[in-house]
């Protein structure tokens, strides 16, 4: 019987042997490879911390003492040992495990985080909390240098460093995000990581003075007092130190003994400290080690073994935006790209290896990446921010004041809009649709297919008076579908018969397969149905207010929430232009889905054509011949009252 398998709590982990801890390590290291291989997730970070995440729960008592793990894909070590090891097999699928800490999960988890740069604040929020009550309890945040590129987290630092309070900070150094980290901060850790300890070369100096009678230890503790004249010379942490925090580093985060000694050595300082540990991402796994893209960042399941992918993936929209990156680009000498610390997932590679003069990456810093955008805009050039949806929320201000106040030409790429399904509640893209409505004079795409990602994003990075949102989901391409016809830029893909024009289907993206699909459904019980892309969905096409005088009954389907969607604008236009047609809105009700498969996901919101043509069918039969020609909107199913 292993190690692993008698720890249950923290508490076990402090009663094993410091002989016994390499063993549990190895051990920890072959359960994360034979599972997330096998369920996909995020293999590197994890094998990265398998130390330091031992050295941490013999450190402090969680979760009276919380550990607050940044973004919180590196979890998983700590899931393992905190009760968790059992049901590891379970890792991001339905009713398992998630792929990130869970509140609903663990009492060790403090909370459900899967953003970057938010640890810090966190910290300092728990341990104001702690002081107020008066309760004496250190508080540790475990952050990478990645994530240290968020202005956030120095805004927390700030705070944290004039507390006083038992907050440790442990920084994570493993010089990646995703990729590598940039800026100047990577630079200054990377001094770090790389100098000479001073503490050795204090030890010598210790050495050398406590064998001189006399004067000897006087002239040391004067000598180790004077931090700018020993310290900054010898390693030159003085901008953590300059801030008011205490430095302990740096660690070789692999040495579990010396990670519990840094540790606790900063416990005991019962105030604000940085404990700079330096690790590798993938450690332990050769595979990961040498993976230049991202150090197994966040495989796909593969073979352990080879590190072959399971299955072949299929073409997926990614890659058509890296394609087109790469053709608009080479056209035009003023396109440039920006991405926050994740170059290879938002498809800007290929157009970074043509043209890296034009790219820039400017690490986790997603305000500062649509306000730069602005900036160049007005400098004469276009960006292309590219983004997960998700992740634009933290720059709504900017978009909204910066580019958008200014008329700035940014056109603004969202990948995994929409459900993402295994990665958890904050990686969905569901409100994109929804935040982007309040953007006075953004134009918002949404293509169904491949062909339509490549015309919208030439469209959109041709506009010249105004910022431009492409968004587009995760996954495979669906079959492309023809329109039938086009009114003024809007595609009909099926049109009703001539005087059976019962429902207006109106389709948003990737839902627009989805409405071909229940309109077959719903002519073979006699209803006719139009199903539109109106492929521009903000604002709302004149031609779709034309098509909804023509019908009954106007039924929008869109994967983002349904408060302030879409489909809420189309209502809106509808009432204001007096179309006497009822307006439906189906999407996701205003609730964090939970993990599990995309499919599952949308299955779960009514969000599938068998779904929808049973609730419009419903409603077309509800409809009483006085009511056909009242001009009010109503809520549909998945609209409610919120």
């Amino acid at each position: 019987m292993g190690v692993l398998s008698r720890i249950s709590s923290p508490a076990d982990l402090r009663a094993v042997r410091p002989d016994q801890l390499p063993g549990l390590a190895r051990e920890i290291r072959d359960t994360l490879v034979q599972t997330v291989s096998r369920t996909g997730g995020h293999l590197g970070p994890n094998l990265g911390v398998v130390e330091l995440t031992i050295a941490l729960h013999r450190v402090f008592d969680s979760p009276r003492e919380p550990i607050v793990f940044d973004t919180g894909h590196q979890s998983y070590v700590h899931k393992l040992l905190t009760g968790r090891a059992e049901r590891f097999d379970t890792l991001r699928t339905r009713g398992g495990l998630s792929g990130y800490p869970d509140r609903a999960e663990s009492e060790h988890d403090v909370m459900g985080n899967s953003h970057a740069s938010t640890s810090l604040s966190y910290a300092d929020g728990l341990s104001r909390g702690f002081a107020v009550r008066g309760e004496p309890r250190t508080v540790v945040a475990v952050i990478g240098d990645g994530a240290l590129t968020g202005g956030m987290a120095w805004e927390a630092l700030n705070n944290i460093a004039d507390s006083g309070r038992p907050v440790v900070v442990v920084v994570n150094d493993n010089g990646r995000s995703y990729t590598p980290t940039v800026g100047a901060l990577a630079r200054h850790l990377t001094t770090l990581r790389t100098h000479p300890r001073y503490e050795q070369a204090l030890g010598a100096v210790r050495g050398v003075l406590d064998r001189t009678p006399m004067v000897g230890r006087p002239v040391f503790d004067a000598l180790h007092g004077a931090k700018k004249g020993i310290k900054d010379v010898l390693a030159p942490q003085g901008l953590f130190e300059d801030l008011g925090l205490k430095y302990v580093g740096p660690v070789d985060g692999h040495d579990e003994p010396a990670v519990e000694r840094a540790l606790r050595r900063a416990k005991g300082f019962g105030e604000p400290v940085i404990v700079h540990v330096v690790t590798h991402k993938g450690e332990g796994f050769e595979l990961a080690l040498a993976h230049e893209e991202d150090n197994y960042h966040s495989p796909k399941p593969f073979d352990p073994v080879t590190g072959l992918a399971r299955s072949t993936a299929p073409a997926d929209w990614t890659s058509v935006f890296r394609q087109e990156m790469v053709r608009v680009g080479d056209s035009r000498p003023d396109v440039v790209g920006i991405t926050a610390a994740m170059l290879y997932p938002t498809g800007l590679d290929a157009f970074a290896a043509l043209h890296p003069d034009r790219v820039v990456d400017v690490g986790i810093a997603e305000q500062h990446a649509l306000t730069s955008a602005a900036g160049m805009a007005l400098a004469g050039l276009h960006p292309v921010v590219a983004l997960y949806a998700t992740f634009l929320n933290r720059a709504f201000d900017q978009l909204l004041l910066d580019v958008s106040l200014h008329g700035c030409a940014v056109t603004v790429v969202l990948d995994r809009a929409g459900v993402t399904g295994d990665d958890g509640p904050s990686h969905n893209g569901v409100w994109d649709l929804a935040v982007t409505q309040l953007v006075p004079g953004l134009r918002v795409a949404a293509p169904r297919d491949g062909r339509r990602l490549r015309e919208l994003f030439a469209e959109a990075v041709a506009v010249s008076d105004g910022p431009t949102l492409v968004r587009f989901p995760r996954g495979a391409l669906p079959d492309e579908v023809e329109a039938v016809r086009s009114v003024g830029g809007v595609d009909v893909l099926v049109q009703a018969p001539a005087g059976e024009c019962d429902v207006l289907l109106v389709g948003v993206g990737m839902m627009v397969g989805v409405c071909v699909d229940a309109a077959k459904r719903l002519r073979a019980q006699g209803i006719g149905v139009t199903v539109v892309d109106p492929r521009w969905v903000r604002p709302v096409p004149d031609a779709v207010v034309e098509l909804a005088r023509d019908h009954r009954l106007v039924v929008t389907v869109e994967d983002g929430v349904r408060t302030g969607g879409v489909g809420g604008a189309v209502a809106m236009r509808c009432t204001d232009d007096g179309v006497a047609a009822r307006v439906r809105v189906v999407g996701f009700p205003p609730v964090f889905p939970t993990h599990g498969g995309r499919a599952l996901v949308l299955a779960e919101a009514g969000l599938t054509a068998q779904d929808i043509a049973r609730d419009v069918a419903g409603w077309v039969s509800a409809l009483e011949p006085e009511s056909r020609a009242a001009s009010r909107t109503t809520t549909g199913r998945f609209l409610g009252t919120d």
